[in-house]
This record gives C-alpha cells, sequence and structure tokens, in this order.
C-alpha cells in the first residue's frame, strides 16, 4: 500500500533557473523573453545591489507586454502604471526600496486591487510584498560590487506556488 502524497506546500518553489547575463542589451533581452511567460495576476520580486540591472530587465518586460511609455525607475514615484498599447495586461511597475515598512505601507498602492488584471513588478520588495499572493516569481540578480565596469550578472531565477510549480523557466536561458 502507497503512503499518500505529501500535500503541496504553495510557499515551496517551483522551477528554477541561472542565467548569466554579459550586458545591459542582454538584460533587456531577458526581459522581453520573461515577457512572454507572464500575464495578468503575476507578482515578479526583484532583488539585486544598486544598478544590479533590475530596472533595464523591466524595460525590457514592458517592450515584450507592449506597454505605453517609458519604463524608467520609480524610485521618488514609488510606482508607476503604463497601460497596455494592445490585448495584454498592464505593467505596474514599483520601486519599494525607500519604503520601510512591510505590506501595511505598500497599502496605500493599492496593489492587492491592481495584481489580478496587471503584471506587477516590484524592486526591493523582499518582506513587502509576499503576502499579497502565494504565487510568485523571485529574480535575484548578483553582481560584482565595488568600482567596476563588470557588466557581467549571475541571475537566479525562481517560480513560487502553484503557478510556476510547472513552468519550464529554461526557456529564458535560450
Amino acid at each position: 500500500m502507497e503512503a499518500p502524497a505529501a500535500p503541496h506546500n504553495p510557499a515551496e518553489p517551483g522551477s528554477s533557473v541561472q542565467i548569466t547575463v554579459t550586458s545591459p542589451e542582454q538584460m533587456r533581452e531577458l526581459g522581453r523573453r520573461l515577457a512572454k511567460l507572464l500575464r495578468a495576476g503575476d507578482l515578479v520580486m526583484l532583488s539585486g545591489e544598486l544598478g544590479a540591472g533590475k530596472t533595464t530587465l523591466t524595460r525590457g518586460l514592458g517592450e515584450g507586454l507592449g506597454v505605453r511609455g517609458a519604463v524608467t525607475s520609480p524610485t521618488f514615484v514609488i510606482a508607476r502604471v503604463h497601460p497596455a498599447l494592445g490585448d495584454g495586461p498592464p505593467l505596474v511597475h514599483v520601486d519599494a526600496y525607500r519604503l520601510s515598512g512591510g505590506l501595511d505601507e505598500m497599502e496605500d498602492l493599492d496593489l492587492d486591487v491592481s495584481l489580478p488584471e496587471s503584471v506587477v513588478v516590484v524592486e526591493w520588495g523582499e518582506g513587502k510584498v509576499e503576502e499579497l499572493t502565494e504565487d510568485r516569481l523571485q529574480v535575484v540578480i548578483h553582481r560584482a560590487v565595488g568600482d567596476t565596469t563588470d557588466e557581467v550578472r549571475q541571475m537566479t531565477i525562481t517560480g513560487v506556488g502553484e503557478r510556476w510549480a510547472s513552468a519550464d523557466l529554461s526557456v529564458l536561458a535560450a
């Protein structure tokens, strides 16, 4: 007699992929490829040092999603909404760097209202937006720190929750 399967924990990581990016152009192209996997209701959390390429990746996402407006860092405005030019979802781009609180402080941005019909990308969102949904894509970007002109970035992209449990993120490494 077989033991029953253990229940799936939605907070467990689904698929994961490691990618090396060697230029800003490659980072934007990765964003365009990633956009093909995204749909309304997706939360993407970006982590990495200042200058790691989070906004460059998001710029590529915006291009891939076909949204209106130049995707630039929302550091001083906290959040920008880029409406879709076609049938796709709008992009909500949030920079939580200046926000010290958790989800309570983020509530003013109404991300819980925007999430079902948008792709929401949050830079510096660790410990602040995980409660929005059990499903999210976590993108961690590592780069050499200090006085360097090295453009190489080591990235780990991990799907968390049911939405990403069976996703083939290896297509991003192409």
